[in-house]
C-alpha cells in the first residue's frame, strides 16, 4: 500500500503575496502548534521529574513519540476541533494521547489550562523569530548601511525640509539618520525580546491545581511553573491571570513596528531621491526587470516603494495589539482571534529586511550594497540653490557682526528677491546693498575673514555632517561586533 501523501499548509499570517521563507518554520500555519506541543511535553517531563508520573510509565515515551508530537499539524488540530472537541487545545490533547502509550493519556495537559501552553508557546515563537530571523538580518542591514555611511560621509547633498532646498548636508549624513534610528530600534527590540515571558499558573492564575492537589509540595523549592519554563528557556511573568499580562509582548511588537517605520522612512526618502528630476540615487535594475507594462524607459523605485508600503500595512496591525490590552476579569475570548494576527508585524518586517538583503545569487552583493549615488546629480541639484542657500549664516553673521537692524528681514525681504531676479549670489547682493547702507557696510566689514570665506563657498557650509555620519557608523560597528 502506498504511503499517504501529506499536503502541508505553510502559509504565513497576512497577505499571501508576502511570505518570507525565514518565517515559515516559526509561523507557517502547520507549524503553529509546535511550541504548544513542546510546552505540553515539558509538563509531562516535570510531572515525571517530581514523581507524579510513575517512572515505568514515563519511560514508555520514545524519541519517535516526541518527534511525532512536535509534528502535529495545525490543519489536523483544526479538523479534530471542528468535528469533535469544539476546542483547540482539547483537540491537541486528543492527538497527543493518540501518540502516547495509554498509561500516559491521563497525564497530558495536567495541571495546565489552555493558555499555559498557548501563551507560553506564543512567547517561544516570538523569541525564536527575533533571535533566529530578525536579529541577524537587522545586524546585516546595519553593517551594510554603516559601510555606505562611511563611503558617502563627505559626498555633498542638498538638505531638504518641507520638500524645499534647505541647507547643505552629505549623503552619508542622510544615511546616518536612517542608521541611527535602526540602531535605536534594534536596541529596543533586543531589550523587549529579552523581556518576553511565559506562564504556567492555571485557569485564573492562582496555581489552584498545583497548590490544592499537592503538586507544589512535590516540587519542593523550585516551583512547578519555574521547572516547566526553565526547560523552555523562559522566565515567568511577575504575575498572570489565565493569560499573560499583555505588556511584554506589546512592547516587543511596538519596537518591531518602530523598526518597520524606519525602513518606511528609508523607502520614502529613497523613492523621492529617485525621482527623474532629482535622480540622486538609484536602485539596481536587474536583468529581465521591467519598469512599466507599457513605458519601457521607466526604472521604478520598486523596493523603496515596497518598504514604505509595507510600513503602511504594518502600522494598522498594531491596533489589534492595543485591542488586547484589556480583558474581562481573568480572561475572555475576544482577543483570541486578534492574537492570531500578531505575527503579521514580524512577517512584514522580515519582508522589508529580505528586500534590502536580496541577492541575485548566493555570495553576490545584497540589494542595499548595490544602491548607486549619482554625485554629479547631487552637485547639479545643489547648484540650483547655491546662490541663495547661505541665507541662514549670512543673517546670523551680520547680527553677530553688530548689525542692529533685523538681519533676517533684510535677507528675506531685500536680498533674496534681488538674488532671484538677477540670478546672482547672495554675497554679491549683500555687498551691493552695503554700498547704500552704512550700517550694513560696517557689519559686513566686521565679519571675521574665515566666516566671510565660508559665505563665499556654500559647499563648505555642511556643519558637522561628516563627523556625525562617521560617529553613527562607528556605533553601528560596535553594535554588530557585540552580536
Amino acid at each position: 500500500m502506498s504511503e499517504e501523501i501529506v499536503q502541508y499548509n505553510f502559509a504565513l499570517p497576512g497577505n499571501p503575496r508576502y511570505q518570507p521563507k525565514g518565517m515559515v518554520d516559526i509561523f507557517g500555519y502547520d507549524n503553529l502548534y509546535v511550541p504548544t506541543a513542546r510546552v505540553e511535553l515539558a509538563g509531562l517531563d516535570v510531572m515525571a521529574e517530581i514523581g507524579a508520573i510513575p517512572v515505568e510509565d514515563y519511560n514508555l515515551v520514545t524519541p519517535e513519540m516526541r518527534s511525532a508530537i512536535l509534528g502535529i499539524r495545525t490543519t489536523i488540530v483544526d479538523d479534530v476541533e471542528r468535528k469533535v472537541t469544539r476546542h483547540d487545545i482539547r483537540a491537541l490533547v486528543r492527538l497527543i494521547q493518540e501518540i502516547l502509550p495509554r498509561p500516559l493519556h491521563r497525564w497530558v495537559h495536567v495541571p495546565f489550562t489552555s493558555y499555559d501552553p498557548l501563551d507560553t508557546g506564543r512567547t517561544m515563537q516570538f523569541v525564536r523569530a527575533h533571535n533566529e530571523v530578525l536579529h541577524p538580518r537587522i545586524r546585516e542591514v546595519i553593517n551594510i548601511l554603516a559601510v555606505l555611511v562611511r563611503k558617502y560621509a563627505t559626498t555633498l547633498q542638498i538638505g531638504r525640509t518641507h520638500g524645499q532646498h534647505a541647507l547643505p548636508i552629505t549623503v552619508g549624513f542622510w544615511l546616518a539618520t536612517i542608521l541611527g534610528r535602526l540602531l535605536y530600534n534594534a536596541q529596543c527590540m533586543d531589550k523587549f525580546a529579552g523581556g518576553l515571558v511565559g506562564k504556567i499558573s492555571g485557569a485564573v492564575g492562582c496555581n489552584n491545581a498545583v497548590e490544592g492537589l499537592n503538586i507544589a509540595k512535590m516540587c519542593g523549592e523550585i516551583t512547578f511553573q519555574n521547572r516547566v519554563l526553565g526547560r523552555l528557556g523562559l522566565e515567568p511573568a511577575l504575575i498572570s491571570t489565565q493569560i499573560l499580562p499583555p505588556e511584554p509582548l506589546a512592547y516587543f511588537l511596538f519596537s518591531s513596528e518602530m523598526m518597520s517605520a524606519t525602513f518606511g522612512q528609508f523607502g520614502r526618502d529613497g523613492r523621492n531621491l529617485m525621482r527623474s528630476e532629482i535622480a540622486e540615487i538609484g536602485e539596481p535594475f536587474e536583468d529581465g526587470q521591467v519598469g512599466s507594462s507599457t513605458m519601457a524607459q521607466k526604472r521604478n523605485p520598486i523596493i523603496f516603494e515596497n518598504l514604505e508600503g509595507t510600513w503602511l500595512r504594518t502600522k494598522s496591525e498594531f491596533g489589534k495589539v492595543l485591542d488586547t490590552m484589556i480583558s474581562d476579569h481573568q480572561r475572555d475570548l475576544v482577543g483570541s482571534s486578534l492574537m492570531r494576527d500578531f505575527p503579521i508585524i514580524l512577517v512584514n518586517l522580515c519582508s522589508q529586511l529580505d528586500a534590502l538583503l536580496r541577492r541575485k545569487e548566493k555570495g553576490a552583493p545584497a540589494f542595499l550594497e548595490r544602491l548607486t549615488v549619482n554625485e554629479a546629480n547631487c552637485r547639479r541639484n545643489f547648484s540650483m540653490s547655491s546662490k541663495v542657500i547661505l541665507a541662514e549664516p549670512f543673517y546670523i553673521a551680520l547680527q553677530m557682526a553688530g548689525y542692529t537692524g533685523d538681519a533676517h528681514e533684510l535677507i528675506n525681504r531685500k536680498a533674496i528677491p534681488i538674488c532671484q531676479r538677477k540670478s546672482q549670489s547672495l554675497m554679491l547682493t549683500v555687498l551691493e546693498l552695503a554700498n547704500t547702507d552704512d550700517e550694513l557696510r560696517k557689519a559686513v566689514n566686521n565679519i571675521p575673514q574665515d566666516v566671510f570665506h565660508l559665505l563665499e563657498h556654500p559647499e563648505n557650509y555642511v556643519g558637522d555632517a561628516s563627523k556625525q555620519a562617521i560617529k553613527i557608523a562607528d556605533m553601528a560597528e560596535v553594535c554588530c561586533a557585540k552580536t
